[in-house]
């Protein structure tokens, strides 16, 4: 009796083939704008998508976190496992980690393992620089990044490619981790000591920080900006102030995501204006006139498409 063929072993593609392999924003945008309004669509939009399901795991301050979806017009099916840790207790240890599967959804045959925390932090930015095409203020000039971890690098890294701002601004809690950043990066970016200094008058500001309690404030923020609020991926931990929440048009990625994780919205009972796919289906405004928020939770499908394209490409050389 013969035994049924063996699956094929699946393809493990590290950081740097992941990166590699990745497309550019010119064409990683327009998939995942895509993918949002398709995710906006409902149940016809063809992705399905439960919400991330979160362990915590106490006794060190961290969680897990596991986000299935499946995209139809993509033919695409994947889960990526991410940890995600409070206060890492090894500076040589991101915060965050992940591991993306993808599977034939055919068959179901696991097809490849591939390093997650490089699609995570792209795509995790381009989402952001789609909504900022859309909300951000006219002839915007100064851009304030709050944070100066992974995420602060890949955002700006798409930002200062894809818009022309005169001038950047960071500020990170360790100033020296601020100082490494802006010593790195390829422009000339200002290192501010507060808050306050990097936010006062800046037409774009980034928050990508674990901080568990407001550190950006409304009262510092110029009337009309845009504003991509990145961390606080708990319910009850916060980047904003209630008065940036509750005086700002807000924009989120999955409203049933925000209405479950993020403590932003949950703790200032801020109401949500639209998902960031309805703006790109031509269903809601994108009111750039307005001082706006975009609540960036992280949607599976954005790791499903740019995973995709990922495997298309080993495909395509292999």
């Amino acid at each position: 009796m013969s035994r049924p063929a063996a699956a094929p072993r699946p393809v493990f593609l590290g950081a740097e083939p992941v990166e590699r392999l990745l497309p550019r924003a010119s064409l990683l945008l327009p998939a995942l704008e895509a993918a949002l309004a398709d995710f906006s669509r409902g149940p016809g939009g063809g992705v399905v998508q439960p919400v991330r399901t979160v362990v915590p795991v106490q006794k060190y301050g961290g969680f897990l976190g596991v986000m299935p979806a499946y995209s139809a017009n993509d033919d695409a099916l994947t889960t990526k496992l991410v940890t995600f840790y409070e206060h890492p207790t090894d500076p040589a240890v991101p915060s965050h980690q992940a591991t993306i599967l993808l599977f034939d959804p055919s068959n179901g045959a696991l097809q490849a393992v591939m390093d997650g925390s490089v699609i995570t932090a792209k795509r995790t930015a381009a989402v952001s620089a789609i909504a900022t095409k859309l909300l951000m203020p006219a002839n915007s000039e100064v851009l304030c990044i709050l944070g100066a971890g992974v995420q602060a690098y890949s955002h700006y890294e798409i930002f200062t490619e894809l818009f022309s701002f005169k001038e950047v601004r960071i500020w990170n809690r360790t100033k020296e981790r601020a100082e490494k950043f802006a010593r790195s990066v390829s422009g000339p970016v200002q290192v501010c000591s507060s808050v306050q200094e990097a936010a006062r008058g800046a037409d774009v500001i980034i928050t990508v920080t674990m901080a568990t309690k407001p550190i950006l404030h409304g009262e510092w923020v110029k009337p009309g900006a845009h504003i991509n609020a990145i961390g606080a991926s708990r319910p009850d931990w916060r980047e904003l102030d209630d008065a940036v929440m509750q005086n700002s048009v807000l924009y989120v990625d999955s409203r049933e995501a925000a209405l479950r994780e993020s403590g932003d919205v949950i703790l200032s009972g801020a109401e949500m204006f639209a998902e960031l796919g309805e703006v790109l289906l031509g269903t809601k405004p994108a009111l750039r006139e307005k001082t706006t928020v975009f609540k960036s939770l992280g949607i599976a499908i954005e790791d499903t498409v740019a995973a995709k394209m990922v495997f298309d490409s080993w495909s395509a050389e292999n």
